[in-house]
């Protein structure tokens, strides 16, 4: 399992747009990847999850997924999403 710890920098956060974009980058890989904030875990798959988890700028969200491409990959969206 790897994992990875980004800030959220945006100051819209994880709003439907860039959620929209990060279920496509998750879509892309056969693992799972997890995302979670503020204790709270759910798929990066699902468009509905994504936003339950209610990503604000300045969260500190973990990405976990047993590929470390798929982490890498969604952790670099996360950090630099607008």
């Amino acid at each position: 399992m790897t994992e990875k710890t980004v800030t959220i920098v945006a100051e819209n956060g994880l709003h439907v747009r860039p959620a929209s974009q990060l279920v496509k980058i998750a879509k892309e890989f056969e693992a799972d990847v997890t995302i979670t904030n503020a204790g709270k875990s759910a798929s990066a798959r699902s468009l509905f999850k994504m936003q339950t988890l209610a990503i604000k700028k300045g969260s500190n969200v973990t990405v976990t997924s047993e590929d470390a491409i798929a982490v890498e990959k969604v952790a670099e969206f996360l950090s630099i999403m607008d």
